[in-house]
């Protein structure tokens, strides 16, 4: 008999969670994105103007992912968002059970768009299915250019990938085409949104893509 280790048994578990929450969310009309980035990226930021650019069109709640505060989670509420926040007291990654007791807080008949904002980690996130349809990798332009050699696994997991901070261009080293060119190599499919969150450069494109996913 082949040894089922403890940790294969885990990830089992958490399909099986992850199955039962996407069905959920499906019947309900609700589309989900699990957004992931490493510390740092902007993947708030990037929240808080999707809200601003479509909250009069599309009902966003979020689920923010921490090891610890609520900080995420009370900004994406003045921006006009729902949120529940997951606090992970150490852990460096959701899982669907945390995603399952959260949804649980949440008023889902308005949602059209739920987002689950990760751990700020490039490494775990990308193992553990949170129940989600697409998956969001974002980067930006303060970190270097190498993330999608250095971590393949989480490209090759993602849907669309976003470069953030392209308002920092004219003073870091970073070669935009080579994190592209990379993580195409990983991805070819791979949507791809450059985008300044402080400036605006890109969001229309990113909003316009969010409001072309179907409902189910």
């Amino acid at each position: 008999m082949p040894k089922v280790t403890i940790a294969q048994k885990i990830l089992a578990v958490n399909e099986d969670i992850a199955q039962e929450i996407r069905q959920q969310l499906r019947a309900r009309g609700i589309r989900t994105i699990n957004l992931m980035s490493g510390p740092g990226a902007g993947k708030t930021t990037l929240l808080e103007q999707t809200i601003a650019c479509l909250h009069t069109r599309i009902s966003i709640g979020v689920i923010e992912g921490d090891i610890e505060t609520s900080a995420d989670a009370e900004r994406i509420e003045a921006a006009g968002g729902i949120s529940v926040q997951i606090n992970t007291r150490g852990a460096c990654h959701l899982e669907a059970h945390m995603v399952r007791d959260a949804l649980a807080q949440m008023d889902l008949a308005p949602l059209r768009l739920l987002f689950i904002e990760n751990i700020g980690n490039l490494v775990c996130p990308s193992a553990w299915d949170l129940g989600e349809d697409i998956r969001v990798v974002m980067v930006s332009t303060s970190e270097g250019d190498d993330k999608p050699a250095k971590y393949p696994e989480m490209f090759a997991s993602a849907q669309a990938l976003v470069i953030n901070k392209l308002d920092l261009l004219p003073h870091v080293t970073y070669d935009l085409e080579k994190v592209k060119r990379q993580a195409r190599a990983i991805k070819p499919d791979l949507t791809i949104f450059e985008v300044s969150c402080r400036t605006g450069t890109g969001l229309p494109a990113w909003c316009d893509w969010l409001k072309s996913l179907p409902t189910r």
